[in-house]
């Protein structure tokens, strides 16, 4: 009669710590966090990729054509008359030429 007593209380005692062992770690918490940890947002949606435009085969590139701003009087003369002495030209031949490149 003491045996089967002491196998139904050893018995009751392994049933009710298995009973017990789950809910106890469930109760257990890592460092740093709380019960009341709120969960975290959702990851923001990829960025879009875009295909960049292929130029066409027979498609001439555009191409914006600025004029150049032209050059100052002085600067026009101070270039005719460089011109002019290169060519070999005396210092009158060479105001003459130059005021009629200048105006040009």
């Amino acid at each position: 009669m003491r045996r089967k007593l002491r196998l139904s209380t050893g018995a009751a005692i392994v049933l009710l710590l298995t009973a017990v062992s789950p809910v106890s770690a469930q109760g257990v918490l890592p460092p740093g966090s709380s019960a009341l940890t709120v969960p975290p947002p959702p990851a923001p949606p990829p960025p879009k990729i875009e295909v960049p435009v292929v130029p066409k085969m027979g498609d001439l590139p555009r191409q914006n054509y600025v004029p150049q701003a032209r050059p100052s009087f002085g600067d026009r003369v101070t270039t005719c008359l460089q011109d002019g002495a290169a060519a070999g030209l005396g210092p009158n031949e060479r105001a003459a030429y130059s005021r009629a490149c200048a105006n040009r």
